[in-house]
């Protein structure tokens, strides 16, 4: 029936109230009985009083309900030891919340807005990368960007600040950039240096580009800026009184160029050109010639040679021997108290750092990848130089800005090509017109502006070329190519169908592994990696071989998992891994032999999925012990996305064992910390999860003994539920699902959206979780969830008056002639 008089709206609306009461009554009951105890007015408990919530008006308190509904839908409210409504109940309750909170979003979206996004040293790098074929050390030009406290990525928004330091950065920046990109020659021969970490033991092939049969060193990717000849210098590890390592007798070191062996140097024993003092034949410090061919044996390892223009692997090392009688390499021998002096003297040299420098007699620019990128098309003659520099000019600037080009773009980078082609060369012209254009705003900042005349506050979907740039930096952390471009210059972007297609396009591309290396990584907690220090009186055996492996294990298992478009479940789940030998034999990891990664399939339950990860269990650690606060915390935060409040003021530390004192073991010593009832709040979600994981040491090895009595790994939450060590933790995760998967898909809009999730998108993650359960939560279909959601497409107008931009704000309307 069709209502039309005001009698019968009036009485419709009047039924939808009467009905709305009906259904609410029940959960405010519930509230009254289960929650208004703590969260009254007068006590307002943790900030919240529930007492006066409109449970009629939940789309009026949605930023209060969505709180609550996170806190019952992860089980830690009521919390323990205080009533709870039945599990029906409780159920319905959230239920109810949560359909009342998606009904109000839907009937009023908002996207939220992220209006000023600056480059981050990874955006900026792979920018550079796919605009000017050109591989850069970002973080060396521009420094690093700290993670937002608002997302915890580094690509927030909010947290990416500039300052006056920074922007001289980013010029000079582009000075060397451009240089570099054009192929200018200089006149100054400049060294660069790497260096090998001291703890990096190299006593095996050391990675994929040296050789086989190939002992130590070190391969380094250096880009030669031209044609010309350059100098190689290598410097070797010193040890104890910065003596050489390995003097005692002859080690041969080849230099290698794309893998070409060019020369073959040698140091120690009666090497070449430097002889052994005849005093070598002591155990200790004998002549002064003696001291100083031992710190400086390696002066004459240097070497000049000809290289062509581009970036190219340098690879030195030791070729393998085996020089111990009758070919059996023979243990170091221990006693004595020259041992450890035979050992330094007689075992084997290593590589401290190699330096490359020039060019010398440099000779022309070279035919290099990113010539070939920004050198489009080639003048023959004055009169074509114009033309043509228009065209690369307006190529370049179109990638760069990520969106159309118009004149009023061109004519100032025309000017600084005319300035540069005065001074010198075509080439020195459009070198002069490039560092222009990656010094520009409009290529440093991501900039979403406001429709012209729209209504503070108002909601409206991007433009193509917008959408093109969100979906690029989600996807690649990188601008959009030409294709993308050419859709969205289109408008056919718009068209859900095209913008699907692009998705699975794009994550298809090798470029989507920044899905892995960048968001998954971060996400993950595991750059901390690098400044993990486990304690070596305690570890004696960790060294900079395993971090690299728990790293790259890491990266790679991530990669495999967004590549072969897994089930996000699977990161709990998986039953294989990546392995070299170092790595293998810290797990337990039979038959695994050489130092390249290989995949092999996993018998021990304990290393299935994330949780029997090295790089994971290293980073949830303290230097000298597990912490089952840290690695609980870590699940609530990233897995269960149900992080625990920040802990009050002038908590007390953990009780350290006392000298003479019975030895307690970690869980003991952490019962005696919740003993004090503003800790237990907390650790009472976090430790059972923790605890789970005791069997893993601080670097991640498996014991079943610790101190001297067994491992208790039985955990217990709050609400009953018990767990046995990893295996039971995995299980009981697996069976919240749907729960983690909510919680990836929080993550992954932070990312996509360049800023921290807010109450407001809580509904659109939730749509985007219940969809992709019925394909098991595959990365695709989040993904393609995410990129058709409002908070993606969409942004809303500023509600404060417009501030200038910090970019050019010129042809705004036709920079959204696309729409």
């Amino acid at each position: 029936m069709l209502v039309t008089s005001r009698a019968g709206i009036a009485l419709a609306c009047s039924l939808f109230v009467q009905i709305a009461s009906a259904q609410s009554a029940p959960q405010r009951a519930l509230l009254n009985k289960y929650c208004v105890t703590c969260h009254s007015e007068r006590l307002h408990t943790a900030g919240l009083s529930l007492e006066k919530m409109d449970v009629e008006d939940v789309a009026g308190g949605a930023e209060t309900w969505e709180k609550v509904l996170r806190k019952v839908r992860t089980g830690a409210m009521p919390p323990a030891g205080m009533p709870r409504p039945d599990q029906s109940s409780f159920d319905g309750f959230s239920s109810w919340l949560e359909t009342s909170l998606d009904r109000a979003a839907a009937a009023k979206p908002n996207p939220g807005r992220v209006a000023v996004h600056r480059l981050n040293q990874a955006e900026y790098t792979h920018a550079i990368r796919d605009l000017l074929a050109l591989e850069i050390d970002g973080r060396a030009m521009l420094g690093i960007d700290e993670a937002g406290e608002d997302g915890g990525f580094d690509n927030m928004a909010a947290a990416l600040s500039v300052s006056p330091s920074l922007v001289e950065r980013y010029v000079a920046a582009a000075r060397k950039i451009s240089g570099v990109a054009v192929g200018a020659v200089t006149l100054d021969p400049v060294f660069e240096t790497y260096s090998v970490p001291k703890m990096l033991v190299q006593e095996e092939r050391m990675g994929e580009d040296l050789p086989f049969g190939s002992r130590g060193g070190v391969a380094i990717h250096h880009r030669f800026p031209v044609d010309g000849e350059y100098v190689v210098k290598i410097k070797l590890r010193g040890q104890a009184y910065e003596y050489i390592m390995g003097l005692g007798r002859a080690h041969p070191i080849e230099v290698r160029v794309d893998g070409k062996r060019v020369k073959t140097l040698s140091i120690g024993g009666d090497a070449p050109g430097k002889p052994a003092p005849s005093s070598f034949a002591g155990n200790v410090p004998g002549s002064a010639e003696w001291e100083q061919y031992m710190h400086s044996a390696d002066a004459a390892l240097e070497w000049r040679f000809p290289a062509q223009a581009g970036t190219r692997v340098v690879a030195v090392s030791f070729p393998e021997d085996v020089p111990e009688e009758e070919g059996v390499l023979q243990p170091m021998q221990s006693g004595g108290s020259g041992s450890a002096y035979n050992h330094l003297y007689e075992g084997y040299p290593a590589v401290e750092t190699v330096s490359v420098g020039g060019p010398y007699k440099a000779t022309g620019p070279g035919d290099t990848p990113s010539r070939n990128a920004i050198f489009i098309c080639r003048p023959k003659t004055t009169a074509e130089e114009q033309p043509c520099a228009r065209k690369i000019l307006s190529t370049l600037a179109r990638k760069a800005y990520r969106r159309p080009v118009a004149d009023d773009d061109l004519q100032p980078l025309l000017g600084f090509y005319e300035t540069g082609r005065k001074q010198g060369s075509f080439d020195a012209g459009i070198q002069s017109a490039l560092q222009r254009v990656l010094a520009d705003p409009e290529f440093l900042f991501r900039i979403e502006r406001d429709p012209p005349n729209a209504a503070p506050g108002s909601i409206y979907p991007l433009t193509g070329v917008e959408l093109a740039s969100r979906l690029s930096f989600f996807l690649w952390n990188s601008v959009p190519d030409d294709q993308l471009l050419d859709l969205a210059a289109q408008g056919k972007l718009k068209d859900a169908g095209v913008l699907k297609q692009q998705v699975q396009r794009m994550l298809a591309d090798p470029r989507s592994k920044a899905l892995a290396d960048d968001f998954a990584m971060q996400w993950l907690e595991l750059p901390k990696l690098h400044g993990a220090a486990p304690d070596p009186d305690a570890f004696p055996e960790f060294d900079e071989n395993l971090r690299r492996a728990f790293e790259q294990e890491a990266a790679m298992f991530l990669e495999s998992q967004v590549r072969e478009n897994r089930s996000v479940v699977d990161l709990l789940r998986a039953d294989y891994t990546f392995v070299n030998e170092r790595l293998a034999r810290h797990y337990g990891i039979p038959n695994v032999y050489g130092s390249h990664f290989r995949r092999v399939t996993l018998t021990d339950e304990n290393r299935k999925g994330l949780l029997g990860k090295g790089a994971i269990l290293l980073v949830t650690s303290y230097a000298d012990r597990t912490s089952p606060v840290l690695r609980g915390k870590w699940v609530l935060d990233n897995i269960l996305a149900s992080p625990p409040p920040p802990p009050p003021p002038n908590v007390p530390a953990l009780q350290e064992n006392k000298a003479g004192a019975k030895v307690l073991t970690v869980r003991e010593r952490m019962e005696q910390h919740r003993a004090n009832a503003a800790c237990a709040v907390c650790h009472v979600r976090m430790d059972p999860l923790g605890f789970a994981l005791e069997n893993f040491d601080a670097i991640g090895r498996w014991q079943t003994m610790r101190d001297g009595a067994p491992i208790d790994s039985l955990g217990s939450l709050p609400e009953g539920t018990k767990f046995q060590s990893v295996g039971g933790l995995r299980d009981l995760l697996l069976g919240r699902r749907e729960q983690f998967a909510g919680a990836l898909t929080e993550k992954l809009m932070a990312w996509a959206l360049g800023r921290s999730v807010e109450y407001y998108d809580n509904p659109a993650i939730r749509k985007i979780t219940r969809e992709a359960a019925a394909g098991d939560y595959r990365w695709s279909s989040l993904i393609e969830g995410i990129v058709m959601s409002t908070p993606f497409q969409m942004s809303s107008v500023r509600n404060a008056p417009a501030q200038k931009s910090v970019a050019s704000n010129t042809q705004t309307g036709t920079r959204r002639s696309d729409r």
